[in-house]
């Protein structure tokens, strides 16, 4: 029978990268996660990786795009842990690095469908949760990105969703008041993934040149996350910026 003192988390792209060092960190700090993502095999490897805690991790398939699949996700957590405390929207996807007219309307949909509509669907079903459980409310932390500030070239799709991010955060914080239902954002920078391995070799710079950019370790943002989700629900880091020291944020463009 599970704590009622253990908190639950759903993370979105938990398969791999930010996700899945986010849903290893909550899961080694005592906390029940559902790993949502679209691939089955890497919710495995995220929940084979958390040791002691696997029997706290549930896997649930999800396309976040798909409110369908998004309804599933959120029923499964509740039939299995009662309750939803932590939502980390964090699914996300780019598209390709060309000229913005030549960027197709097929990939710039794929963008604003799991970017944004995604984060949304999957923050009007933890609404539904959180408002309704005892004790009531909850916390839901966006990656927002540092794209949601400044722009890297040829990134429209990308930019323009992790912009509308900060704007649902936003209205998230204010509308989840009534519930105690915090949220937050986190902006991230050059963390290092396997989304971010070409940035040790060089990516364009505002200017057209290619430069090699650092990177930091992706245990930074996962701590980040961690600080955010323990905080008593009085309390809110409404934006946080973590980033590569030396990256060219300050200045960029």
């Amino acid at each position: 029978m599970r704590s009622a003192t253990v908190k639950v988390a759903v993370v979105t792209g938990a398969g791999s990268g930010i996700g899945r060092a986010v849903a290893l960190a909550l899961l080694r700090a005592g906390w029940s996660v559902v790993l949502a993502g679209r691939r089955s095999e890497l919710l495995a490897e995220t929940a084979a990786l958390s040791g002691d805690a696997r029997d706290c991790a549930l896997s649930h398939p999800t396309d976040v795009a798909d409110p369908a699949s998004v309804a599933a996700l959120f029923g499964a957590t509740k039939t299995r842990f009662g309750r939803l405390d932590l939502l980390f929207n964090n699914a996300g996807t780019g598209a390709p690095p060309v000229p913005l007219e030549d960027l197709s309307f097929e990939h710039w949909k794929r963008v604003v469908d799991i970017n944004l509509t995604g984060a949304f669907l999957c923050t009007q079903a933890a609404f539904r949760l959180m408002k309704d459980q005892d004790p009531r409310g909850g916390r839901i932390v966006n990656n927002g990105s540092i794209s949601a500030h400044v722009p890297r070239p040829r990134s429209v799709a990308y930019t323009a969703t992790k912009h509308a991010i900060t704007g649902l955060t936003r209205s998230t914080s204010l509308d989840g008041r009534a519930y105690g239902i915090a949220c937050g954002q986190i902006d991230i920078g050059n963390a290092g993934t396997d989304m971010t391995r070409a940035m040790s070799k060089g990516v364009m710079q505002a200017d057209g040149s290619i430069a090699a950019e650092p990177v930091m370790d992706v245990s930074a943002v996962a701590d980040a996350v961690l600080y955010m989700a323990g905080l008593p629900l009085e309390a809110n880091v409404q934006f946080m910026t973590v980033m590569a020291t030396d990256m060219p944020f300050i200045g960029r463009g």
